[in-house]
């Protein structure tokens, strides 16, 4: 029986490539291996807009940010906006029109047939806070095949002391389509109410590969374009320290960040009382001028941070979860600046694990602790499992499971629960943060540890 086990491991391992690949190898999109159909479908772009997502602006509750993509037939981009009313009356109470910013471009990865499209992106502006919208993107004719359906939004509040929710998400990255997408989907389907999505870098296997991108967005479908998303590129992101071609035309995130050639990958916006940052930790680890420049930027929007609540992402891990794994120099230069200004939470993704502690877990075990520093995060998604090695710093861990972290930020509280896909409930806190001093309490729920070796029995 435990040889049987053992099999049927190593087949799905096989399958959903649990098991790690060298870091550098990308090619996991073959074009020909798939149903010319569905691949087809995947990957071409037609006149009737696709990949729709709503990105988070500096100022959510103000703006709001839209891309999708269309065949090069389709040379014009309209965002149409109004205010969402119980039924359909809000066609009749004047449609606020929004021309995109459009542009053809194609790419071809070194295993797909070259993809020609035309990305449209808008940021629109003069938004009320607290306010539900409805949009739709098209060419702005009379043609409704060249329109999407009509979305629903809303935007963030003004008020500080209201609280509001967010989902994390590590490396979806492989087999996206078929495993990743009853993640996004059960955390949507749990947590309706979230109000926007973090994504930790590894979207996908292989940077500008059209079919994994494809299927990225048909995972999420809708929800990309309801719940608004922020995401840090991670190293998949990336190929020979150069960003994926595809990452700044069918996103349109902050461009506040430290040099030209880190927008949108290093910035910071606001979301009522928490400042969130995204690190370019890849662009961090293979360039010198990135290093230097988002080190001395960080330290910058740390000093002047004004918000009561402090979250930065980044792809690697300040602390890695992986035997053999150690990003010393993005530790070095980064956590004194996070002790300095006393950041409250770390997400963070890579290791394909997971694990959730502090640097300094001299109160292990205890439920209370006191005077708590900074709290760090590694989490996985997607299906590609790596082993762990248990560390003091951790708290809690994991391995081969999928998960997602809802985070809900309230006056004085982060609570935070990382869930698998069929609900259960992996690990849980509250950080309270009160009269200059900060509480942790640890609500880690009697689930037992997830760990490789209790899946496969060796002989």
């Amino acid at each position: 029986m435990k040889r049987i086990i053992g099999i049927v491991w190593l087949a799905l391992a096989i399958t959903v490539n649990l098991y790690p690949q060298h870091e550098g190898h990308h090619g996991h999109s073959h074009y020909a291996e798939h149903d010319s159909v569905v691949a087809h479908k995947l990957m071409f772009p037609s006149a009737t807009p696709d990949r729709i997502i709503a990105n988070l602006t500096v100022d959510p509750a103000h703006s709001f940010a839209v891309n999708w993509r269309t065949d090069q037939q389709i040379g014009v981009g309209v965002v149409e906006l109004a205010l969402a009313t119980d039924g359909p009356e809000f066609l009749l109470r004047g449609v606020r029109k929004i021309k995109a910013i459009s542009q053809k471009f194609q790419n071809q990865n070194r295993r797909e047939p070259l993809v020609k499209a035309t990305y449209h992106s808008a940021v629109i502006h003069d938004l009320e806070a607290n306010t539900t919208y409805v949009y739709r993107v098209g060419n702005g004719s009379d043609d409704d095949s060249k329109w999407s359906e009509w979305f629903q939004f809303t935007t963030a509040r003004n008020d500080m002391e209201k609280p509001f929710s967010f989902i994390y998400f590590g490396d979806a990255q492989n087999n996206v389509k078929s495993l990743w997408s009853r993640v996004i989907r059960s955390s949507f389907r749990q947590f309706p109410q979230v109000n926007f999505m973090l994504h930790a870098g590894d979207l996908i296997n292989d940077r500008d590969a059209n079919l994994e991108w494809g299927e990225w967005f048909h995972a999420g479908s809708f929800i990309h374009a309801t719940v608004p998303s922020m995401m840090t590129p991670g190293n998949h992101e990336y190929r020979d320290g150069v960003l994926s071609s595809l990452w700044r035309p069918q996103f349109t995130l902050p461009e506040n960040g430290p040099t030209e050639g880190l927008k949108e990958t290093c910035y910071a916006l606001d979301y009522q009382d928490m400042k969130l940052i995204s690190i370019d930790a890849e662009g961090f680890d293979e360039h010198q001028e990135a290093r230097t420049a988002q080190t001395k930027w960080l330290d910058s929007v740390l000093r002047t941070n004004s918000k009561k609540w402090t979250v930065m992402t980044m792809h690697y891990p300040i602390y890695s979860t992986v035997e053999g794994r150690d990003n010393r120099e993005l530790r070095e230069a980064l956590k004194p600046l996070i002790d300095k200004y006393e950041v409250d939470l770390i997400l963070q993704g890579h290791d394909h694990t997971y694990a959730r502690g502090y640097a300094e877990n001299k109160s292990k075990g205890l439920t209370v602790v006191q005077d708590a520093g900074t709290i760090y995060a590694v989490s996985v998604s997607g299906p590609k499992m790596y082993e762990s090695r248990n560390q003091e710093w951790m708290v809690r861990r994991g391995e081969f499971t999928q998960l997602f972290q809802i985070i809900t930020v309230s006056n004085d509280t982060i609570k935070y629960g990382a869930y698998t896909p069929i609900g259960t409930l992996y690990d849980a806190f509250d950080l309270i943060k009160k009269d200059g001093k900060k509480k942790l309490i640890n609500k880690m729920p009697k689930t037992p540890v997830r760990l490789k070796k209790d899946f496969v029995k060796e002989e």
